[in-house]
């Protein structure tokens, strides 16, 4: 199976970018090199995607740093740890619960390791608190798939909006049929358009 694991498969992904669409080989000069913003793989990364969901990374930054200052980043002290301790590091009640549930569930983490993305999604999906964009940012940045986008995630959405002069943000559909031309590297095309993100508006877009 294919991953990203060096910067070298991220030049490799953005050669084919700017093959395929002049708008990239236009604006790839301007945010190269990508990051490559690969993480271990395990409960701590998707621990870490879903407290970063539905807040600026700035937030997520802090609550994250509070978890692990605290010691409640292992799933076997997240389930034993009481509600007020995770409240007190910064997490909501749904969140806390979703870690909790998460980290009773026992999933093989290694196992994922060999599921193509739609059953490695699926299989994240049915865990509390995970949606789609949590998925597929546990696919892009801990296991490395290359074609792994998040077109749920509104940094990418008005990155596009700008690079492509659209006047109205592209949801999710959208977002994906713009993207299609862009496989088997849309995970790559995920980076730039953060890092285009950043560019254009002076602040992150992912944590």
């Amino acid at each position: 199976m294919r991953l990203i694991e060096t910067d070298a498969d991220l030049i490799e992904g953005a050669a084919h970018l700017a093959r395929v669409c002049p708008v990239w080989a236009r604006v790839l000069p301007d945010i190269v090199p990508l990051p490559l913003r690969r993480r271990p793989d395990g409960f701590d990364a998707i621990a870490s995607a879903i407290v970063a969901q539905q807040i600026s990374v700035a937030a997520a930054t802090s609550i994250w740093n509070r978890l692990e200052n605290a010691g409640l980043t292992a799933p076997d002290r997240i389930a034993s740890a009481a509600d007020e301790d995770l409240r007190a590091a910064g997490l909501s009640r749904p969140k806390a619960r979703y870690l909790r549930g998460i980290a009773l569930a026992r999933i093989d983490w290694d196992g994922l390791r060999d599921l193509p993305d739609d059953e490695a999604i699926a299989t994240l999906v049915a865990l509390p608190g995970i949606g789609v964009w949590t998925a597929e940012i546990y696919l892009k940045f801990a296991l490395g798939r290359p074609d792994a986008f998040a077109a749920g995630d509104l940094a990418l959405q008005e990155a596009a909006r700008i690079m492509y002069g659209l006047t109205d943000r592209p949801g999710p559909k959208v977002l994906r049929a713009m993207a299609e031309p862009w496989r088997p590297w849309r995970a790559v095309a995920a980076r730039g358009l953060w890092a285009y993100y950043r560019l254009a508006k002076r602040r992150e877009g992912i944590r």
